[in-house]
C-alpha cells in the first residue's frame, strides 16, 4: 500500500517499521516536550500522513512507554480520519504524565507508532425495538459465576 507523508523536520528520519513482523511503524518526536506531573500535552510526531480510502491511522503508544516514562494516552489511542491530511494536520500524540514528576520526551524519541487499520461506515437502519434479549446492561458480565 502508497501512502502519501509529509515530514516537516527532513533532518529527522521517516516512521519505519523496526521488524520485518511489526505491524506498527514509529512516530518520533519533532521537538522536546515537558509534560508536567499530572498533566496532559500534546507530542508533535513530525509527519502528515494521507491516511487511504478504506482505512484509519490508529495511534497508539509503543508498548513500552508507560512502564519506562509513567506516560499515557487518556483515551487509550488516537484515530486519525482520512481527511486529517492538510498542511496543517502534523499527527500530535495526547500524552498524560501519570507520575509525580514532569517528565521529557526528546526530540527523536520513538513516542508512539502508527498502525492502519481497514475501517468501513454504517448506513443506519433505525428499529422501534432490538429483537435480541439484552445481556443485562453496563457492566452485566461482571457479575458472572
Amino acid at each position: 500500500m502508497k501512502v502519501k507523508i509529509k515530514r516537516l523536520d527532513k533532518d529527522l528520519p521517516l516512521p519505519k517499521y523496526e521488524t520485518n513482523g511489526s505491524i506498527g511503524f514509529d512516530l518520533l518526536c519533532r521537538e522536546s516536550v515537558t509534560v508536567a506531573s499530572r498533566t496532559v500535552a500534546l507530542i508533535p510526531a513530525n509527519v502528515i500522513v494521507e491516511t487511504p480510502p478504506g482505512y484509519m491511522l490508529m495511534v497508539t503508544l509503543r508498548s513500552s512507554t508507560p512502564r519506562k516514562r509513567g506516560l499515557l494516552i487518556p483515551h487509550g489511542l488516537g484515530v486519525i480520519d482520512l481527511d486529517y491530511c492538510g498542511e496543517g494536520d502534523e499527527i500530535q500524540i495526547q500524552i498524560y504524565n501519570f507520575t509525580d514528576q514532569p517528565v521529557t520526551v526528546e526530540r527523536g524519541d520513538r513516542i508512539a507508532q502508527g498502525i492502519f487499520v481497514r475501517v468501513d461506515t454504517a448506513e443506519w437502519s433505525e428499529v422501534s425495538e432490538m429483537q435480541s434479549e439484552t445481556r443485562g446492561g453496563f457492566g452485566s458480565t461482571d457479575n458472572e459465576n
